[in-house]
This record gives structure tokens, C-alpha cells and sequence, in this order.
């Protein structure tokens, strides 16, 4: 690698001039940061937390136990499959550049609506159960008329930061990683040192509340675990604003999910060991809060809970510079309505302005459609995970075919067909699971979009989308490459 920062910093301007942009964006992420923003979006002490409770609903212990690893362990296939993408072409349109560069026009501009969807998505889920959470600790009911106030003034925090402080969000970035950390550190050694604990074998009960039998519900339990595990691209998307984005894109990719998966499986096991009354903990509206509260007391209970409370803000935080980056890529190659306002760049912020906050818009329309947080949730988790599986798909026959050649540092090698095949397996898996019962609302508006999108490609953007300015893909391929979904 150069010593001499400049000198590095115009060689990753000149890759990114290969594939046909200017640098724009503030290149200021080193590594660890590229690392942070995946991890805290992934953030265990959010999507391990909101979704506790629908994980002890519908499969029980058996869930944490059993349940997180096994998705832990597929969703790494599918993170290794993006990784080595991120690797060999690191720009802020990532899965969307990647598809087309590989696939053609068509199966670009599929993967970045998906992804934007699935973005949109994430971030509501994430803001709007952070506001539940607040709402709780305030002693407000969980009504929408409680609950809307605070997810807006959430998202307009997160809005102004990305808007005005790139730096700044670069640096809370890195707190957030150590900060999610220690969090889990304290809490677990809270729940060893005062909470009375159930013996290990309770973590393998089988147990639902739901009018199931018990395999479905373990299935559907899932839902916490993979939602926990999404939006690791914005590794990806802060490609053209991290230093030597070919090794630390991927590495961000990868190492965010395995981190998590770890730290994420110790904090489930305290948590759940620290259970009394299974059956009242699972009836209550916030499990995670009662286990705490009734293990712990109210007062000692409750302050971990805010511990929780301030990494679900990083996490959205993350979410929205992860997203505006996807809209301002996307935006660029002329893909969205008002693409020249999207791809808009402030000159004294250098940050996508617009963007950032048509991405907070988007979230907060998205609370208002979906009277259930499970909806959003499973909406994110089936659009990104579509998103994933498209260019992992496209990638997989261009190395086949030969039209990929030329890799970046961080290559899967031979196991690449192999961990390629596991990973669009499990998407596959996702797609169906996450449209049963209870989540047919999920499952019904995605349809729906995808519907909309091929309107919207067939009617307006066929004749006139191309795409990145660079492609691999051979001429005849934007006309013969299947949609997603065939």
C-alpha cells in the first residue's frame, strides 16, 4: 500500500475514473470506518432487540439458540459473495453497478430500485422502532400518535447530520462500532453479575405463542435474525468516500456480519438465559424490556435499555448515509425521476444533500403505509435480500462465461461457485419464508412494486436508460438478461 496519502488518495480517484466517475464525494473513511458503518447498520442491539420478542413469540429459546447461528452462518455466503463484487468494481452504486456492469442495463436498473426499496425500508424499521423503544421509557402508549412525533424528530437528527456533517458522521461511524460493543460488554456483565439465570439447557426449549405448529414458527422466528443481518452494503456504498476501497470495501462487507454474528449470539444467550416466567415474557409488549426490568429491577434494567436506545440512533444514522449514497449513484446514470436534483452534490458540505433527505422522506412515508412493524421489517429483508442475490447471480455467470476477468485483491477463487450457490440459495429461502403469515402485507406490496417497476421500465425508462458509463456486459445481453424474479 502507498505511504504517501495523497498520493494513494489520487490512485483511488484514478480507479474510480476507470469506471467512469469523477471523484465527487469526500474521501476521508479509512478502514475501520468503512467497517463501523455495516456494523452499525447491521447493529445487533437494534435488530436482536426491536425484533426479540418476535423471535420469542413464534419459536421460543430455540430460536436464539439454533436459529442465529444457522442464519448467521448463510448470511456470511451471501456477504462473501458481495465482498469479492465490492472488491473488483468499488463505486457508490455498488449492487446496482455491479448488476449492470455484469448484466446489462435491464438488471441494473432492477437491483437499484430493489435496493432502494429495501433501503427506504430499513431505515423506517429501524427509526420507527427506536421511537417505539423511546415511547416505552417514556411511559407513552404505543400508539401511532405517540410514536409518529418521535420517529420524525429521529429522522430529521439523522437528515441534518448526513446533510451538514460528513466528517462528523464518519467519526460518530467509529463510535458507534466501539460503542455497540461496550454496550453488549455492560449489559451482558449486568445480566451475569445480578440477573438469576436459567440453566443452559433452556436455550434449546421449544416454545410458541402463536397459533402454529411449532416448525412454522421457528421459521417465521427467523425474521429477527435476518432482518439483524441486512444493509451490510453500505460498505459498498461508501465506496468512492473510503481509502483503498478494494481491500477495505470487502473487508467491511465481510467482517461487519462475522463480528455481529459473534457479539450478536453472546448478547441473545444472556438475554434469554436471564428469562423467569417464559410465557408471561413472550405476552409482554416488549419482551426485551420485561427481561431486563424483571431480572434486573426497573432502575438498573431500564438504564441498560437506553444503553440499547443509543445504538439503535448510530444504526439509523448509518442507515440514511448508507442510503442517499444508493439514491445519489443511481440518480447519477439518470435511473429515478429528478435524477439531476438526487445527484446533486453540496458544494460547502460536499455531501449528496438531496438525497439524504429524500431518503428520510422516503422512510417516514413508509411508517405511515404499514400499520405493523413486522411489515417493514420483512418488506426491508425481501427487497435488499433480492437486491443481493441479482448481481451474486450475474456475477456468478460472468465468471463463467469469462466477461469477468479482472478481480480485485479480495476473490473467493475456486470456492467462489460454490459459496455463489449456498448464497442464492439461501435468498431464495428468504423470499418465501417472509411472505407467509403473518407478513402477507409485505409479501402482497412487494408484488405490487415489482409490478409498478416493470411498468415504469417498459413505459418511460427502456429506450432511455443505459446505465454505468462502464459495462462488461456484451451488447446483446441488456435485451437477453432474464428480470429478477425469472
Amino acid at each position: 500500500m502507498d505511504n504517501d496519502p495523497k498520493h494513494a488518495l489520487d490512485a483511488d480517484a484514478a480507479q474510480l475514473q476507470r469506471l467512469g466517475y469523477a471523484q465527487q464525494l469526500l474521501r476521508e473513511m479509512g478502514g475501520f470506518s468503512n467497517f463501523a458503518i455495516s456494523f452499525s447498520i447491521i447493529s445487533i442491539l437494534t435488530g436482536a432487540v426491536t425484533l426479540y420478542g418476535h423471535g420469542l413469540r413464534f419459536g421460543g429459546p430455540f430460536v436464539m439458540a439454533v436459529g442465529w447461528p444457522l442464519v448467521a452462518v448463510m448470511t456470511l455466503m451471501v456477504a462473501a459473495s458481495l465482498a469479492q463484487l465490492a472488491s473488483s468494481f468499488p463505486t457508490a452504486g455498488a449492487l446496482y453497478h455491479w448488476a449492470a456492469m455484469l448484466g446489462g442495463a435491464r438488471v441494473g436498473f432492477f437491483t437499484a430500485w430493489l435496493n432502494t426499496i429495501g433501503q427506504f425500508a430499513v431505515t423506517a424499521g429501524i427509526d420507527f422502532g427506536l421511537a417505539e423503544f423511546v415511547a416505552d421509557m417514556l411511559g407513552f402508549p404505543r400508539e401511532r400518535g405517540y410514536v409518529l412525533p418521535l420517529y420524525a424528530v429521529i429522522l430529521l437528527s439523522h437528515a441534518v447530520l448526513n446533510h451538514v456533517g460528513v466528517r462528523a458522521v464518519a467519526l460518530l461511524n467509529n463510535l458507534s462500532a466501539w460503542y455497540h460493543v461496550a454496550g453488549v460488554a455492560v449489559l451482558i456483565g449486568a445480566l451475569v453479575a445480578f440477573a438469576p439465570r436459567q440453566e443452559f439447557g433452556f436455550l434449546f426449549t421449544r416454545f410458541t405463542a402463536e397459533p402454529h405448529v411449532y416448525h412454522y414458527g421457528f421459521l417465521i422466528g427467523l425474521l429477527q435474525a435476518q432482518w439483524t443481518f441486512t444493509g451490510y452494503d453500505a460498505s459498498a456504498h461508501v465506496s468512492e468516500e473510503t481509502k483503498d476501497p478494494t481491500r477495505n470495501a470487502p473487508w467491511g462487507i465481510f467482517l461487519s456480519v462475522a463480528v455481529s454474528a459473534v457479539v450478536g449470539y453472546i448478547l441473545l444467550v444472556g438475554v434469554t438465559l436471564a428469562i423467569g416466567d417464559l410465557s408471561a415474557t413472550a405476552a409482554a409488549p416488549n419482551p426485551f424490556l420485561y427481561v431486563l426490568r424483571e431480572s434486573l429491577g426497573p432502575a438498573l434494567g431500564g438504564a441498560l435499555v437506553w444503553i440499547a436506545i443509543g445504538a439503535m440512533w448510530f444504526c439509523g444514522l448509518s442507515s440514511v448515509t448508507s442510503n442517499s449514497r444508493m439514491l445519489f449513484a443511481f440518480a447519477r446514470d439518470g435511473g429515478l425521476p429528478f435524477s439531476s436534483h438526487l445527484a446533486s452534490v453540496s458544494e460547502r458540505f460536499r455531501s449528496p444533500h438531496v438525497a439524504v433527505w429524500v431518503s428520510v422522506v422516503a422512510a417516514f412515508l413508509v411508517a405511515i403505509w404499514s400499520g405493523a412493524y413486522a411489515a417493514m421489517v420483512a418488506l426491508s429483508t425481501l427487497a435488499l435480500y433480492a437486491s443481493y442475490a441479482v448481481p451474486v447471480w450475474v456475477g456468478w455467470r460472468a465468471r463463467r462465461d469469462g466477461t469477468w476477468s479482472h478481480r480485485g485483491p479480495w476473490d473467493l477463487g475456486r470456492y467462489s461457485p460454490l459459496v455463489n450457490a449456498v448464497a442464492l440459495v439461501w435468498c431464495a429461502a428468504i423470499m418465501v419464508l417472509f411472505v407467509l403469515p403473518p407478513n402477507e402485507l409485505a409479501g402482497y406490496t412487494f408484488a405490487g412494486l415489482l409490478l409498478l417497476l416493470v411498468g415504469y421500465w417498459v413505459f418511460f425508462q427502456r429506450h432511455t436508460f443505459v446505465g454505468p458509463k462502464v459495462t462488461l456486459a456484451p451488447p446483446a445481453s441488456a435485451a437477453a438478461q432474464p428480470g429478477p424474479g425469472t
